[in-house]
């Protein structure tokens, strides 16, 4: 009677099997081997071993569930930075300068209201008024076409010269023999005093005073007359940042260190530079022709 129990059991839960997956198969297989060893099993015994084999494999597939998840949440995570990291293989240059386009024009942005907002700006004009009593606040009005023009210049020229400069840097250290600290060294060294420093600085104002339609004299002028500044304040900035930049962080990735922390520098360099407002430049642009005529009629009478 057992022997007969037992094989009932097998056709009860071999039908099973095929319509419960997993479950049903090894349930099958269990009761398969109770009826080999001549074993008497119910359907209770059934269950109950059924339940005891099936238990780890179910929490065997809710641990892999759980940990799906967590990758998944992981790759969303880095979602950016590989996709990034793609276009930086693909096209390095291209990349460098929609990136270069974005942060220099958030770098003006920012430069054009914390002047504003956190320390004023007046000029001579508003301080004689504020003076005489009229004390009427100035009102911001954001300058768009100047914030166009460090988007351009990020774009179309510092980002691909910025790319440029970063590989010959490594070219030069690579042929020199330079190991350890004196990578970092020698790469700031040639950077900030040889010839990088002074080349993109002069560039950026000649740039943003060509952009303004200066002449090639004035966009000399205004070259000279804050170059020297500007490298003092270069170096203040930039020898910590670039020593850190090129000891710890991989060449291909150097642009962009130093384009990020640009958002800092764009914004004091405009805040400490501005561009010369048009209808100032215009008025000045008069006033020095009427006093040159002055002059030259004042030359022609005393002839």
């Amino acid at each position: 009677a057992s022997l007969f129990g037992g094989a009932g059991a097998v056709l009860a839960i071999g039908g099973a099997a095929s319509t419960a997956g997993e479950r049903g198969r090894m349930s099958h297989a269990v009761t398969a081997r109770a009826y080999s060893s001549g074993i008497s099993i119910g359907q209770k015994n059934v269950s109950q071993l059924e339940s005891a084999m099936t238990r780890p494999i179910v929490g065997q597939a809710s641990r892999c569930k759980s940990t799906a998840a967590t990758a998944n949440a992981a790759g969303t995570k880095k979602g950016f930075v590989a996709w990034y990291e793609s276009h930086l293989d693909s096209s390095p240059v291209r990349t460098k300068m929609i990136t270069g386009s974005l942060l220099w024009g958030l770098g003006d942005f920012v430069a054009q209201l914390v002047p504003h907002f956190f320390f004023g700006d007046e000029d001579e004009s508003d301080k004689k008024d504020n003076a005489n009593g009229n004390s009427a606040a100035k009102p911001f009005v954001y300058d768009y076409a100047r914030t166009g023009r460090a988007v351009f210049f990020g774009f179309a020229v510092h980002a691909p010269l910025s790319h440029v400069h970063f590989n010959f840097l490594e070219w030069m250290t690579v042929r020199g023999g330079f190991q350890g600290l004196s990578v970092p060294i020698f790469k700031t060294v040639m950077e900030q005093f040889v010839y990088w420093s002074w080349f993109s600085n002069s560039l950026y104002h000649g740039a943003m005073g060509a952009m303004q339609g200066l002449t090639a004299q004035q966009c000399y002028d205004r070259i000279a007359d804050v170059l020297w500044d500007t490298q003092k304040a270069q170096w203040v900035f930039w020898i910590p940042v670039q020593l850190l930049n090129f000891n710890f962080v991989p060449v291909r990735h150097q642009l962009n260190v130093v384009l990020l922390t640009s958002v800092v520098w764009t914004a004091l360099l405009s805040a400490w530079y501005p561009p010369a407002e048009e209808g100032k430049s215009e008025e000045n642009t008069k006033v020095i022709e009427t006093i040159d005529e002055s002059a030259i009629n004042d030359k022609k009478k005393v002839d």
